[in-house]
């Protein structure tokens, strides 16, 4: 019987091959950084289901192509960045958020995270875009922390945080603001 492409009984020793062949511990905080990726992406997978919008669909199919993008090179060590993504993407992002801003309106307070299932599945988005990005800092062998790829991933979790609003917004859902005590 043939082998299945899918395991290659490499990683059993307890490291994993990055873009190039290096092989790193599986513990390795930039293992860690693009597996949390591909947490977020498998989440967006999930928000998509649970969306009908064709406008939001749109943009969460691209947002998954960028973490495929922004995986590959986190994937990648002593190689020239591939730039995953580009300032056009903040750009892009920042349009995406100011749109829904203008809509949803502005400040009301600290929102506490639900909602409809699909507006609840961006919170968990936003949650685990936020720990990528603290992942991404962590990266011992280092990612400039001016980057433009830390700056897309900052925006990516206001835009679902955003999105959040907007996908309540537009089911005439009112948002539950924190009550302090």
């Amino acid at each position: 019987m043939k082998k299945s492409n899918v395991y290659t009984r490499k990683g059993d020793d307890g490291t994993t091959g990055l873009v190039g062949g290096q092989r790193i511990a599986k513990s390795h905080t930039r293992l860690e950084a693009y597996g949390t990726m591909d947490e977020l992406n498998s989440f967006v997978g999930l928000l998509l289901a649970d969306v009908d919008e064709p406008e939001i669909r749109e943009q969460l199919i691209r947002i998954q192509n960028d973490l495929f993008s922004v995986g590959c090179e986190l994937a990648t060590i002593d190689r020239v960045p591939r730039h995953a993504v580009i300032p056009d993407d903040v750009v892009r992002m920042e349009k995406y958020i100011d749109e829904m801003d203008n809509l949803c309106g502005g400040w009301r307070g600290f929102i506490l995270p639900g909602g409809c299932r699909a507006a609840a599945q961006a919170h968990v988005c936003r949650t685990v875009c936020r720990r990528l990005e603290r992942r991404i800092y962590a990266i011992d062998d280092g990612v400039p922390t001016d980057s433009v790829l830390l700056q897309y991933i900052n925006r990516l979790s206001d835009y679902f945080f955003l999105l959040a609003k907007k996908i309540n917004f537009l089911q005439g859902i009112e948002e539950n603001i924190w009550q302090n005590r």
